[in-house]
Order: C-alpha cells, then structure tokens, then sequence
C-alpha cells in the first residue's frame, strides 16, 4: 500500500508534498531534541538544582524513562502514520463514546507542549547570543534585551519556515552532522586542551543545592527537569509523517532513533563539560549569563572558547528552525479539524511551497507570548521548559495509556513491540505521571513573584480554555464525520492543491 493510500485509508488526503526521506524524518527529530540546545540551556539549572550527580546520574536516569515512551509512541506511529500525531491516535485508541474528547484535549496539550519547546529552544539560543555579543562587543545582557534577541531568532525562523522549505529541508540534514561533529569537537577540546580536570568524584557524586529547599531528595527530583526537556519534540517524526516516504516504518524508526542517539552524545558532552569545570562558583555567577559559555572561556582560552560557543549556538538555530517546522505541522493538523480559534486560516496551504504559512507564524507568535513573562520573572525560562515537558508527555502518554487498555485489539502497523508493547508501555505511563506532577512544583524557595513557577497557571489557562469549549461547542462536532466533510468542501473551493507525485 502506497503512503498516500494509507493517508486516505486514514481519513486525509494528501495535502503537504512528501520528500522526506527516513534520514530526513529522524534528523528533524533529533534536531529539536539537540544535546547541544537543551542540555547546555539548562546546564545553570542543574548547577544550581542538584549539581553534577544530578547532571550525569539524571541524564542516564531520565534518558532510559524516555525510551521506555518513545519506543511505545513509535509502535502507534507505525499503525497510524499521519501528521495529525498524537490527538488522532487518541482519537482511534479510545472508546467510540469518548474518542472525540480523548482527541480533543491530547491535541490541545501537544500544542500547548509544541509551542513551549520552540520557545524554550528559540530563548535558549537568544540567552547563548546575548552572552556571546557580551564577550565579543561588551554588549549588556539584559531581560529586555535578550527577550528582542528571542524575537529576532523567532522571525528568522519564521521568514526560514515561509521561503526556504527546501533550504530548511537541507539544513535539518546539516543539523544531524552539526550535532555530531560539534558534539566531538567541544568534547575533544575540553578533553585534551584544559591542564587542569575535575574529578571522576566530583563529576559523578558532587551534590549542589542552590535552591533554597532543605531537602536533597526534592532538589535531586526537580534536577531531572534539565535532562528531561532535552529529551522533547521526538513527536515530529510522527508529524512530519505525510511529507515522508515509506511513513508507517520511517516515522517510528525516526522517533526511537533520535532518542538513543541523543542520549549517547548527550552523556559525553555533560561529561565532557562537567570534568572541565574549572571553578565552580566562578563558573556558576559567570557575567555572560551562561555558565558553559564560561566554562569553555576559563577551559580552552577566549579564541577558542568563542569560537566554539559559535558551534553552540548554530547547533541552537538549527534546533528552533526545525521546532518551528514541527509545530507548524501540528497547528496545520489541529486546524485542518476545527480545533482551534480561526482555524480556517491556520490550515491554508502555500500553493507555491506546499506548506502551511500561517501555522508558521501562529507556532512562532505562541512562542514569543510564552517568553515574555521573562521581563519580570528571572524563573520564568525554567517554567517555560517546564510547561514543555509537561504538555508534550500528557500528549505523549495519553495514547500510550490508551493503548495499554486496548490490548489485543489494537491493528499494529509493520513497526512494532511483539509481546514486549503492554510493560513497555505501563513503564511508560507510570514515567509521565510522576514527571508532570514533579515539574508544576515550586523549584527555588522562598517562593516570591520574581520565582514562582508559573507552568501550573499556564497549563490550568490552556486546559480551562480547551474544557469550556469542548463543553460549550467542539463536543458537537469535533472530529465529527460529517463535519470533517464540510471542511474537506471548503478546503476544496478554496482551491487546496492537488498531492505531488511521491
């Protein structure tokens, strides 16, 4: 069977042009995920929040748990390959009587997930900037200027998201090799250039507690945050699956791909940076803002130090330009059903470039309105990554709880577990649990307005939105058969373009 007579099998026609190879899939994936974004973003947080036990032991830790979900993720991919994701997996898996709300809310939840990695991803790259133009041009870091530096970032990846798509095709492929080479390089040098190394003691059993909270257990859970938001947006794969050749194998394959290796070449490079530390405190309360940027300054000298940052940050652009890519995707799919507000405008297809432009800029608006609250809240990039984490595994897991209540009943795809899917899968669920109770918790004590954690009120706002229109209005006609016609007509009098030839 053809991917577009699955896609059809499925209930969509094939709108988005496929020319994405099964490299191209899992490079987008292992993109977002980027140790090199994620893990050095939040290195200050795990400075402060645990220190280095916590840093490697809960990179190791958190990075088998993410398995144990992709890898369930993945089998369900294979059976329902379209970009759609995980609200139409939901929507599949549960009982007829309630798959509608089962979609409803998964969606909203991967969207509200989607949008916080690219701001979490687009706002690390700005706060590497800003610390990079202060050592370079003495350029004053600041909130203010940093939040213009994030929307800066957002519009370059937008316009790329808009005009590029075939340059942005290619950059994700330059990202994969990017990852891996500056991953080796910065390794190497700290490595072999440093005189001075700490030791395997301080690096795997060194206990740091910055946070103002007396007990070491709750401090070593809220570390696991650092590791933990690395480890998102491996779901785009499953999102990118109609602009992908042989989706049912290449999708799945691309999610649990991008964890393993990820979780490989993040474990050398927290080591690598960790045993280079050459000053803790000094390190720590670094006036660039970013401690690894220190970190390589005192490690490898300011030439060197600077022109690695570089490598950083580019590693990071390339990180924000495929969330952007990814959260368009899901925007488009959410839309395509009705699921949010003008969603008539955020489905419309480019007929020049076969891609959804305006999901483009709403994916990098969203991102933006989430940052914002940075200006008067110094927590605040630690609440984002928080609600990331916290909307993208409800999204994850919900159809892997779904599933495990299916049982034999579910019609596997060519991709999948055997007799290993029930454990893996209540593995999985058990994991997402204690993790979206664990980071709504408050992370610095005292708790003030400058620390709160605001990711529980954002979460609460989404949801109570998503609830009251279900309540009011989408339970009627959400994923509703003959109101899916309805917009598939209107789709076609607005003149959608007819699919490419794979």
């Amino acid at each position: 069977m053809s991917d577009e007579q699955r896609l059809a099998e499925l209930g969509y026609t094939q709108v988005l042009a496929r020319r994405m190879s099964a490299f191209s899939n899992y490079a987008v994936s292992f993109t977002i995920i980027s140790v090199l974004s994620g893990c050095l973003t939040l290195y200050q947080f795990g400075m402060n929040t645990g220190g280095p036990a916590v840093i490697t032991w809960g990179w190791v830790a958190v990075g088998l748990m993410t398995l144990f979900v992709g890898l369930a993720m993945a089998e369900i991919c294979s059976a329902y390959p379209t970009s759609a994701g995980l609200y139409f997996w939901a929507h599949r898996l549960a009982p007829p009587r309630s798959a509608a709300a089962w979609a409803w809310f998964t969606g909203w939840f991967n969207v509200l997930g989607q949008v916080a990695v690219t701001a979490g991803v687009d706002f690390g790259a700005a706060y590497f900037l800003g610390a990079y133009l202060n050592l370079q041009f003495d350029f004053e870091v600041t909130p203010g200027r940093t939040i213009l530096l994030f929307a800066g970032i957002l519009v370059l990846h937008g316009l790329l998201n808009t005009f590029g798509v075939r340059i942005v095709a290619f950059l994700n492929n330059v990202s994969v090799w990017w990852h891996v080479l500056g991953v080796g390089v910065i390794v190497g040098a700290l490595a072999f250039v440093p005189d001075q190394h700490q030791s395997a003691s301080f690096v795997f059993g060194e206990f740091v507690n910055n946070t103002g909270w007396g007990s070491g257990v709750y401090v070593v859970l809220l570390g696991l945050l650092m590791a933990q938001y690395t480890f998102t947006g491996y779901d785009a794969s499953a999102h990118m699956t109609e602009e992908t050749h042989d989706a049912a194998t290449a999708g799945p394959k691309g999610i649990v791909r991008s964890i393993w290796t990820s979780w490989i070449a993040g474990f050398v490079l927290l080591l690598g940076f960790t045993f280079a530390i050459q000053s803790y405190n000094k390190e720590l309360k670094s006036p660039t803002g970013a401690p690894p940027a220190q970190i390589l300054l005192d490690a490898l000298g300011e030439t060197t130090g600077k022109l690695l940052l570089l490598v950083v940050i580019g590693a990071q652009l390339f990180c924000g330009m495929a969330s952007v890519t990814a959260n368009s995707r899901m925007i488009y799919a959410f839309s395509r059903d009705g699921a949010l507000p003008f969603s008539h405008l955020w489905h419309t297809v480019s007929p020049r470039t076969r891609t959804p432009v305006a999901a483009v800029w709403l994916a990098a608006a969203g991102a933006l309105l989430l940052g914002l609250p940075y200006l008067i809240n110094y927590t605040a990039y630690a609440a984002v990554t928080s609600i990331a984490v916290i909307g993208l595994y409800v999204a994850y897991v919900i159809p892997t709880l779904l599933r495990v209540l299916k049982g034999d009943a579910f019609v596997r795809g060519p991709w999948h577990l055997g007799r290993w899917s029930r454990p893996i899968g209540i593995v999985a669920v058990t994991w997402v649990v204690i993790i979206t109770i664990l980071f709504m918790l408050p992370q610095v004590s005292p708790v003030t307005w400058e620390t709160f954690n605001y990711a529980p009120i954002a979460v609460l706002a989404v949801l109570g939105f998503a609830a009251v229109w279900w309540a009011a209005s989408a339970r009627h006609w959400f994923l509703n058969p003959t109101h899916a016609r309805t917009l598939a007509r209107e789709a076609t009098r607005k003149g959608a373009p007819e699919p490419a030839d794979p």
